[in-house]
């Protein structure tokens, strides 16, 4: 397919090499990298450095100075683009950096890395469109431009699914509150915001012939991790049913810097977090639709 590997750290590299992946096909796309790391990964990787436009003439020169290649530019909206034009603007800087560089007489620039930030939304064709004709419009005239993405987040994020078990619950007043066995510091710090809107509660225990509580009424409710700390709240205000200890929430999309992202805190491990592959039978599906 073609596709590479994106290390953020010298761990990373040394994992991906240890597989057998060429360093052609790594870069090296921490945007603050230690020394030690820099002089480890002194192989043909793409280098990934936040700078100020005014900060580009000073930094070309230099290499051109120090006789580093340049081959071209990469950059990185964020993790989570909401503002497709981002890229628009992105792609723009790009194009002045490329014809910068031929301005100080450097050798021509080829590879253009629009980073990563991909969603599984609307606002995915969103940014494919936008970055299409951005493209077109300040690179048009540059027929050998190498073009590179990092979609890591779009690939995974539907993925996996977490399910979290209530273990514990307290009413006060017209406050129900829960605890489960999931937490921000262990599977959700990559962007608690996003839940909301897409939590199911799957009451097993309390609900066993409507587990999914359709048409239930519903609470006014908050859900907590299961840590000490104040800031492991994970919904606030959260519509839910009546739930009970052993009843699930269920988190969908969760597969994009979650559990990657965990830690150890309070004790709570990510290394403990089972996981359990679950995939359809297309042939079965076919049949069961009357397709051959």
């Amino acid at each position: 397919m073609g596709t590479g590997f994106d290390c953020a750290s010298q761990a990373e590299i040394e994992a991906v090499i240890g597989i057998g992946v060429s360093p052609d096909r790594i870069i090296f796309a921490s945007t603050c990298k230690p020394e030690t790391h820099l002089n480890y990964a002194r192989f043909p990787l793409g280098n990934k450095f936040g700078a100020l436009f005014e900060e580009v003439i000073p930094l070309l020169q230099a290499a051109h100075t120090a006789q580093l290649s340049v081959v071209g530019v990469a950059f990185h909206p964020s993790s989570a683009v909401t503002h497709p034009e981002a890229y628009h603007t992105a792609i723009a800087s790009a194009k002045m950096v490329f014809d910068t560089a031929m301005q100080l007489g450097m050798p021509r620039t080829h590879m253009l890395d629009i980073g990563g930030g991909f969603t599984v939304s609307p606002q995915f064709d969103d940014a494919a469109a936008t970055i299409k004709a951005a493209l077109e419009s300040y690179f048009g005239d540059e027929p050998d431009l190498e073009i590179i993405s990092e979609p890591s987040w779009f690939f995974a994020e539907t993925t996996f699914t977490l399910a979290t078990n209530i273990i514990g619950k307290r009413v006060q007043g017209n406050l129900t509150e829960y605890w489960i066995n999931g937490e921000l510091y262990m599977n959700m710090l990559h962007d608690p915001d996003r839940v909301i809107g897409t939590v199911k509660p799957l009451a097993l225990k309390s609900y066993p012939d409507n587990p999914t509580c359709s048409q239930s009424m519903t609470y006014t409710s908050t859900v907590y991790g299961p840590t000490c700390s104040p800031l492991d709240t994970v919904l606030t205000n959260y519509q839910l049913p009546e739930l009970n200890v052993n009843d699930w929430l269920v988190f969908p999309e969760m597969g994009a810097y979650s559990v990657s992202a965990g830690s150890k805190f309070n004790g709570f491990d990510t290394s403990a977090i089972m996981a359990y592959p679950v995939y359809s039978n297309q042939s079965s599906e076919s049949s069961m639709n009357g397709n051959n």
